[in-house]
């Protein structure tokens, strides 16, 4: 993560803030937008300009060193994007990094009300269809515990960690 000193920096915090794979759902609202037809949801075809576009605001920790990393894991298989599109224009998206069974989420975008959600729930939704059984955000705010994200302890992450990358699962 980059901070305001430009320097990179590994984190573990302690709590941890993960999706609970087995119990993210849309509300009802939500469902009807996704059933709508309104966005076409895509995975791995727009990866670099997903990433772009998430480091595309006022205040952003993505740097160029951030982004050429997640292209370089992206050419070897290991970071991912879903990505949402109205009228064959890109309009949200999600990336992060797959290692198994965990995902870490890195970031999303919006360019249209709700797109960056129906790439979510298309990730949650994929991540179970595949067998994932950790969703890792690190931090939780008001926006990823409208999501449904929860903070667990440092050591019950490391648990799960274990379980996860002890499964061969692949995106």
């Amino acid at each position: 993560m980059c901070h305001e000193d430009g320097e990179l920096y590994w984190h573990d915090p302690d709590p941890r803030a993960v999706f609970p794979l087995d119990k993210i759902l849309p509300n009802p609202r939500l469902q009807r937008v996704i059933r709508s037809g309104r966005f076409t949801v895509t995975r791995d075809t727009a990866f670099k300009e997903v990433v772009r576009a998430c480091a595309h605001r006022e205040e952003t920790w993505i740097d160029p060193r951030i982004i050429a990393s997640f292209d370089a894991l992206h050419a070897a298989g290991h970071a991912h994007s879903i990505e949402t599109w109205s009228d064959g224009r890109l309009v949200g998206g999600i990336y992060g990094m797959a290692l198994r069974g965990a995902f870490f989420g890195e970031s999303m975008f919006s360019r249209v009300s709700n797109a960056g959600k129906v790439a979510f729930y298309g990730l949650a939704r994929h991540l179970n269809e595949r067998g994932y059984v950790l969703f890792d955000s690190q931090y939780i705010n008001p926006f990823t515990a409208q999501l449904g994200a929860v903070e667990i302890p440092k050591r019950s992450f490391r648990v799960h960690l274990a379980k996860a990358l002890a499964l061969d699962i692949k995106f």
